[in-house]
């Protein structure tokens, strides 16, 4: 329980990358700024140039993650590729709660499913769709973030995790932002029970 005695919901976004579940989180955090609070992932992932540590995530050395594994300070974490972990700490939850907000997630597959699997109902996880797979690849390539063995690699992973649409609450086709970001809407105020004089 949080210190102000609030324990609010969560909403967990996931997809694919480059599905664009990150700019719909974004959206929705822009919306509803007094009832929603980001959950900062944790990972071992070097820190690239435009990212900064405690907002886009708390970035541990794997030693350090290790010995909060073996703490149980993580709701959730996996090793995504080989010393590469990502995971959300209970005391993040925590912090959002005691701010009196719902908690929002934008994590990978995995660990959607097993914050979904830990928390039940008090969880929306909402899986974003890309409108097609090619689609999904043609976005990958044109961030020109990757190098060919590591597109590779996403590529296989993409495959692997549009498998798990099943799993989730709600299923919701990223085609057009603009229509995808006013169905995140509709689904987070209805799961919230938001009011529009609140928001």
């Amino acid at each position: 329980m949080s210190a102000r005695g609030f324990r609010g919901k969560m909403v967990i976004f996931t997809a694919p990358s480059g599905a664009g579940k990150t700019t719909i989180v974004r959206h929705l955090l822009n919306r509803y700024k007094k009832q929603l609070g980001f959950s900062t992932s944790a990972t071992t992932r070097s820190k690239r140039e435009h990212e900064v540590d405690g907002k886009d995530y708390y970035f541990l050395t794997i030693e350090k993650f290790r010995k909060k594994i073996s703490d149980g300070a993580f709701a959730e974490y996996e090793e995504v590729y080989q010393d590469q972990f990502y995971g959300t700490l209970k005391s993040e939850i925590e912090r959002i709660w005691s701010l009196g907000k719902h908690v929002v997630f934008d994590i990978e597959v995995k660990g959607a499913t097993n914050i979904k699997h830990m928390y039940g109902d008090e969880c929306l996880a909402i899986f974003i769709k890309p409108p097609s797979f090619s689609i999904l690849v043609d976005r990958l390539k044109n961030r020109k973030s990757e190098s060919p063995s590591s597109l590779n690699k996403r590529i296989a992973r993409m495959k692997k995790e549009l498998s798990y649409e099943s799993s989730f609450d709600k299923v919701l086709v990223n085609d057009l932002l603009e229509v995808a970001c006013k169905e995140a809407e509709i689904m987070v105020e209805a799961f919230l029970n938001i009011s529009e004089e609140e928001e």
